[in-house]
């Protein structure tokens, strides 16, 4: 296949970027979306051009770090796959194919279509984590009766790989699936009821901080989400909200 790639570039925080167009032929139908951005880098470094700066670790679908914006949708024109699952097969001969970073205030834009995620971190330190006994009387996991459904809507939530999708998805760059799913993994389990209240506050309030912004149940990022994370943990999460601020 032959393309034409128009490119965000960017060389650092502060300075202003642009689009590139770059043409790159001989695409493989069955090559992933990233092993067509390597080969435009190896076609961009042979004209002695600085290469395309991009996210990438495991190609597998999984660590979430491959977050482009391609055609306007996050990841890509596929569903329930992120930017490294994503085949040139969906794409065709002659195609124009726009790719540029996930666009969030709380979101900067490191270099090109990398773009610093560490708000999801701070967020996560905020309480997305149990405290447990390990003095040696610890409760082995496994003898905890934990019903079916619960556990089941547990590891659907533990799902999330935390790519940023639903927040480069959202018009509002809202991060309300996310903390929801992560609120929602622990809320679920026995595990998480000791710092419940705790967490749910202490997460709103540093997603609050972090200057995302607020949900309108528009529902994009359920369907942008490469994990199909549902809209049911934000429910949830809400719930947990109000139930814990009613505490004190």
């Amino acid at each position: 296949m032959k393309l034409t790639l128009k490119v965000w570039r960017q060389a650092n925080r502060t300075a202003k970027g642009k689009m590139e167009t770059y043409q790159i032929q001989e695409v493989s139908p069955n090559m992933s979306f990233l092993e067509m951005m390597d080969m435009l880098n190896q076609q961009l470094m042979s004209q002695g051009i600085e290469p395309v700066a991009f996210d990438h670790d495991c190609r597998e679908g999984i660590c979430g770090m491959c977050s482009m914006f391609i055609n306007g949708e996050a990841h890509g024109p596929d569903r329930l796959v992120t930017t490294c699952q994503l085949h040139m097969r969906k794409f065709n001969d002659g195609d124009t194919i726009t790719i540029e970073p996930f666009r969030a205030n709380a979101f900067p834009v490191i270099r090109d279509l990398v773009v610093d995620r560490s708000a999801f971190d701070r967020i996560q330190h905020a309480g997305g984590f149990i405290s447990v006994n390990t003095s040696g009387n610890t409760q082995d996991a496994n003898a905890i009766p934990i019903n079916k459904t619960d556990a089941d809507h547990a590891f659907d939530a533990a799902t999330c790989i935390g790519c940023g999708a639903c927040v480069a998805t959202c018009k509002n760059a809202s991060a309300m699936l996310f903390v929801s799913a992560k609120v929602s993994q622990y809320a679920l389990l026995p595990q998480g009821k000791v710092e419940a209240t705790e967490r749910v506050l202490n997460m709103v309030k540093q997603m609050d901080e972090e200057g995302f912004g607020n949900c309108t149940n528009t529902g994009a990022c359920e369907v942008e989400c490469p994990k199909g994370i549902s809209l049911e943990n934000i429910a949830r999460m809400n719930r947990e909200y109000l139930s814990a601020s009613t505490k004190g």
